[in-house]
Order: structure tokens, then sequence, then C-alpha cells
């Protein structure tokens, strides 16, 4: 027993590692090299950095999904211990293990990307979003919040409806690249209000790693206090389109004898 835990929270750490890099990555590649042209394609704009961030998410469930069910998300893994008799015990160190992937995830972007960031930002007061999410409209937090939960809530929704039996039939080996999918559409629907985060995870660990890399501008020491929003919203959220879908769908979806 131990050891199959020891298996799925290595599984959430890596699946959660590769969603940081692919994201991280494409936000350092957007944000380090690009020029800001319209229509930007080499180094890429805002459409670049939903499709990182989908394909991020493909890979990390594809990579995680056979050991530890690939949640890669507390969300997630907080709705499924409401929802679907996930064990409780096992929640805490699932979002450790993935707030730990998301923070490793960062550290390896930072250090590959180093010398552009700091040519471009060389007093790190304006790239802190290359790892983590900031509020349009910081004085109106409630915006951001309401943002997180209906994104987060979206996600949940449909992840339940494209892994629940009863209802899809699709294969298996289709469900990362749907879920990859579901993470696009709320990408460019609903991204720049606070960045699209939808996960606790994804935000709070790399926004570690902004502080201890020295960031001045990080949203959780530089006294903007804006970080909890992005760890809070999703939580809701993520309950939210959880039970939306057991109470409108699920509870009507035929059984089989």
């Amino acid at each position: 027993m131990r050891s199959q835990l020891a298996g799925e929270l290595v599984a959430e750490f890596i699946g959660t590692l590769i969603i940081l890099l692919f994201g991280a990555g494409v936000c350092a590649m957007v944000v380090a090299f690009g020029t800001g042209a319209p229509g930007e394609i080499v180094h890429g704009g805002y459409t670049n950095i939903t499709i990182g961030w989908a394909l991020g998410v493909m890979f990390g469930v594809l990579a995680a999904a056979r050991i530890s069910g690939a949640h890669l998300n507390p969300a997630v893994t907080l709705a499924l211990a409401v929802f679907r008799g996930f064990p409780w015990a096992k929640v805490v160190p699932y979002a450790l293990s993935q707030t730990l992937g998301a923070m490793a995830g960062a550290v390896v972007v930072w250090f590959n990307y180093r010398e552009a960031i700091l040519r471009f930002d060389p007093l790190l007061e304006k790239s802190a979003g290359i790892f983590t999410t900031f509020p349009a409209f910081p004085e109106i937090p409630a915006a951001g919040f309401f943002d997180q939960v209906l994104g987060t809530a979206l996600l949940l929704f449909l992840v339940f409806a494209l892994t629940d039996t009863e209802n899809v039939s699709i294969p298996s080996y289709l469900i990362p690249a749907v879920v990859g999918l579901v993470v696009l559409a709320i990408g460019v629907s609903f991204g720049k209000l606070h960045g699209y985060a939808i996960n606790p995870a994804r935000d709070f660990g790399p926004r570690l790693w902004t502080v201890l890399a020295g960031y001045r501008v990080n949203g959780l020491t530089d006294g903007t206090h804006v970080w909890w929003i992005p760890v809070a919203a999703p939580l809701v959220g993520g309950l939210i389109g959880a039970g939306l879908y057991e109470l409108t769908i699920r509870r009507f979806l035929p059984r089989g004898d």
C-alpha cells in the first residue's frame, strides 16, 4: 500500500511538472522573445500560450493516468474525494505532490530561460507572469475570483463528463487529448481576466519559486496579496462544477441492469 501511494505521488509530481514545462516554457518564449507584433507567429502570442498549456496538460495526463489517475490539480483531487469516493487520506499528499511538481517545472523553465528573462526584466519586476498568474483588475478581486470559479467549474464539469463511463464511451487513450482541448477552450474563452490558473498547484508552486528567485512583484510577499484567489477560487469552482454534473447530468443517466 505504501509503495502504491509512493508511485501515485511520483506520478502526480511528474505529470504536474510536465504541465509547467510546456506551459511556463511557452510563456517564457512569448514574454522574453516576443515582439508584441499583431499576429506574431514565430515567437508567439496569446494563442501560442493557450496551445502550449493545453498540450502540457495533455502530455501530463498521458504520463500519469495509469498510475495515479492524473489528477494533477488539487481542485480535481478534492472534487473526486467529495463526489467519487477518492480516499480523503490521499487528498493532502496528492496536493503537495502536485504543488511541488509545478514548482519544479517552474525551476527548470527559469534556469533554461534565465538569461533571456534577465535581459527582458533585469529587476525582476514584470515577468513573474511567466510562472504564475495575476489579475487584470487587481482593484476588483471579486472579478478574478468569479473568473477562476467559472473556469474551474467548467473544467471539472467536463472532466466528470468525460470520465463517466455511464455517459460517454471515449477510449481511454483519447481522454488526455480531450482534456487538453477543454483547457484550450477555457484559455481562449476565459484566459485574460486572471490568467486561467484553474489549478491551485499550478499557480502556487511556481509563485513560491518566484519568491525564492527574487522577484520583486510576485503576488505573495510584495504586499498585493493576489495569491489566494487562484488557490481558493479553483477549489470552490471545482466543487461547483463537479456538483452540477452530478445534479444535472449523472442523476438522469440510464443505468445498466
